[in-house]
């Protein structure tokens, strides 16, 4: 008997031609929408955590207790000498150290805030071009070399060879100015290592604020957080804690989640363009086909068979506009992700990396989310009119009252 429900359900649906067919193809350009969008979103995710981690966060990072990364004014206190747990990882090439100072900079006659950045020249933690620190000095020349993001370049009208006085205060509160010359201007799509920063040797920024020996942070490879040897749970030693991957990319994951929420209300919103002309369409079948319901109820079928021809008749419009949308749209959704997804001029200023493609990247469980979604919807947008059959009278349909 169920059998004969759906073999029903498929017939009267394929016997309304063309109605049928423009619901099935304007649902399936909803669900095929709602699976790039989200897959996009998955792949903007992917790609900010593997870019932030490769140029920035590394897989983990040892903060002085006082370091705030938002607030620029922690920076005074936020610095202590590495202990010798720290200063072996980091010798061993597994780990870098980072010195972080608020200074000014003066390019081109105007003054501009940045922080002065110091890191070891020969690391291989970061993709930072510190190798250019090394070989951009210039022998008998005093200017110190950095490197800057080619963000702050533009900004300040820099190019490579240029020189410039930054001003800072050493451990001591005095105020001091030096020459720095651009040796290196990087590409990233991390804000937050491009954004007002100049990144010079290490032991250079030691040097000119006396903090010898002393690190804002410690970068941490795979390799270090493979072996276990940090407690995640809190403060290392008096001045340090550890701060795994999960903790330095919630603004990440907070951002996306505020994404997705937008994108779950912009499914919703097409779903109920699409769902509506279904809604329409029973509507309309239930008034015309009367005589046909009330034929039903009075061979013996129940009233909620009859309900759940119509509602599979309604469902069964989702059925076949996901099999048209895989049809259709997974060639064109992988031609996508094949080629990337250009971003336009100004997306950098959202604080978040985005390269200048996104690669959407769509999961299993992803799509099979989007298929239920759009399943289970049109279930409930075809049950709802479907219902007003329980409350027919069989002889009233048999002469085709109106409901």
């Amino acid at each position: 008997m169920e059998w004969l429900s759906i073999k029903l359900a498929f017939r009267n649906l394929l016997g309304s031609g063309k109605r049928t067919w423009l619901n099935v193809t304007v649902l399936s350009i909803a669900f095929v929408v709602i699976v790039f969008y989200n897959g996009l979103l998955d792949g903007w995710n992917l790609q900010a955590k593997r870019d932030t981690k490769a140029w920035e966060t590394g897989s983990g990072r040892i903060d002085h207790v006082l370091y705030d990364q938002f607030d620029p004014l922690s920076l005074v206190d936020a610095h202590a000498p590495l202990g010798d747990m720290l200063k072996a990882e980091i010798e061993s090439g597994r780990a870098v150290a980072v010195l972080a100072v608020q200074a000014s900079a003066y390019p081109n006659g105007r003054m501009v805030n940045v922080l002065l950045k110091g890191i070891d020249p020969a690391q291989k933690t970061l993709l930072l071009p510190t190798a250019a620190l090394d070989s951009g000095r210039v022998e008998g020349d005093p200017a110190i070399p950095v490197i800057v993001g080619d963000r702050t370049a533009k900004s300040a009208k820099l190019k490579e060879g240029d020189v410039m006085i930054v001003r800072w205060r050493d451990v001591n509160g005095t105020f001091d100015a030096r020459e720095v010359r651009i040796a290196g201007i990087f590409k990233t799509t991390v804000p937050t290592v491009d954004g007002g920063q100049l990144w010079m040797p290490l032991e250079d920024l030691r040097e000119m604020t006396s903090l010898y020996g002393e690190a804002t942070y410690v970068v941490l490879s795979d390799e270090v957080i493979a072996s276990g040897d940090f407690d995640s749970t809190g403060v290392l030693s008096g001045e340090w804690r550890y701060v795994d991957e999960n903790a330095l990319m919630k603004e990440i994951d907070d951002i996306i989640k505020t994404k997705r929420a937008s994108s779950m209300i912009m499914s919703m919103l097409l779903l109920g363009i699409a769902l509506l002309a279904i809604f329409d369409t029973q509507i309309l079948s239930i008034f015309r086909r009367q005589k046909e319901i009330g034929t039903y109820i009075a061979l013996g079928m129940t009233r909620l068979r009859v309900v759940g021809i119509f509602t599979i008749e309604g469902t069964v419009h989702s059925v076949l506009a996901i099999l048209l949308g895989l049809i259709w749209g997974m060639p064109l959704l992988k031609l996508i992700q094949y080629v990337g997804l250009p971003m336009p001029a100004g997306t950098d200023q959202v604080g978040l990396a985005i390269a200048d493609k996104i690669v959407p990247a769509y999961s299993a469980g992803m799509i099979m989310a989007s298929v239920v979604l759009v399943i289970v919807t049109s279930f409930i947008v075809s049950y709802i009119p479907a219902r007003k059959i329980s409350k027919m009278k069989p002889t009233e349909a048999l002469r085709g009252k109106l409901l």
